[in-house]
């Protein structure tokens, strides 16, 4: 059996963005989107304030590893005339859509009525147009393909999302939706489910960065959480899905791939956590970027190649 933490090798200097490298005093900064903009790694990372109210910030790099700048200023508040994004905004997926030639931005609005999920879009990661919420509550986790799905005579936008049902025991698992204009969804189905029992991801689940295309399929990193008598604990596997119809769960990992186990993974405002929001590939090379205990930014790369060979080895047994 493969050693699960060699595919995911973090960063020496982990973690690579602290509450105290960020230009203003802040409580944290994590769960982070990935993206490449004029030539540099972004990242759109979710800041806590001392409040306890979240925002969206800015780091550039032009390696994607050191060297970050930190925009002085936040690049996306809360708005206080909506409703929803009263108690903050939080975890952004950054998707660039190739059929539009700008980048969506899902993120989590919070508020008294539950979390939900919202939209933005922009061409510079200075100006936002807010759709607004596209998802009713409880609902977080949500990320975009970069490409349409053909469906019968048309194509429609894709979108992955994890709401939590009311009814207690029904489990909080991965769906699916599509939209002709990013603004109305329909077509939800559970494409995999939270299992059941002692399983590392019994719990809930959910979409970690977007769905990366490869000739394989679509990958996905997802995360799952199981409760124990000290808590939870948020660890990652792999599923791939269909690159022609992604409602079709071709593999899914039955052991976890990456856990919490650094120092600064266990211990935070939530211990015991990695959660990755974001992710760059070049090649066969892979950037992960992840919120490590709910308070700082960690790096791991990993090669696509060795995640879908290892993925086809341990998702023979195909359970949703």
């Amino acid at each position: 059996m493969q050693e699960r933490q060699e595919l995911f090798r973090r960063h020496l200097q982990n973690p690579i963005i602290r509450p105290e490298n960020m230009p203003y005093p802040v409580n944290a900064v994590f769960n982070p989107g990935a993206t490449i903009y004029n030539g540099k790694t972004l990242l759109l990372m979710r800041v806590e304030d001392r409040r306890g109210i979240s925002h969206l910030a800015i780091a550039t790099s032009s390696d994607g590893i050191t060297g970050w700048e930190i925009y002085p200023e936040p690049a996306l508040m809360p708005d206080p005339s909506r409703k929803e994004e009263e108690f903050g905004i939080e975890d952004p997926r950054i998707t660039f859509i190739h059929d539009l030639d700008l980048w969506a931005v899902t993120y989590t609005a919070y508020s008294r009525y539950g979390p939900l999920v919202s939209l933005a879009l922009t061409k510079d990661f200075r100006h936002f147009e807010r759709v607004g919420p596209i998802l009713p509550p409880e609902n977080k986790d949500a990320a975009l393909f970069s490409e349409k799905i053909s469906k019968k005579t048309s194509s429609y936008f894709g979108l992955i999302h994890r709401p939590v049902p009311v009814f207690p025991g029904a489990g909080a698992h991965i769906w699916m939706a599509y939209s002709p204009d990013l603004r109305h969804w329909g077509g939800h189905q559970v494409i995999i489910q939270a299992r059941m029992g002692a399983w590392w991801d019994a719990d809930k689940i959910g979409i970690g960065p977007p769905p990366l295309k490869t000739s394989e399929g679509w990958l996905v990193l997802y995360h799952g959480v199981k409760r124990t008598v000290s808590g939870a604990i948020y660890r990652c596997g792999l599923a791939l899905l269909d690159i022609e119809n992604p409602d079709i769960v071709i593999a899914r990992s039955n052991n976890w791939i990456f856990a919490p186990s650094a120092d600064y993974e266990l211990i935070g405002d939530v211990d015991k956590v990695v959660f990755p929001c974001g992710w760059v590939a070049a090649g066969d090379e892979l950037r992960v970027y992840y919120g490590a205990a709910d308070k700082s930014i960690g790096l791991a790369t990993a090669k696509v190649s060795e995640l879908i060979e290892w993925l086809e080895k341990d998702g023979q047994e195909k359970v949703l």
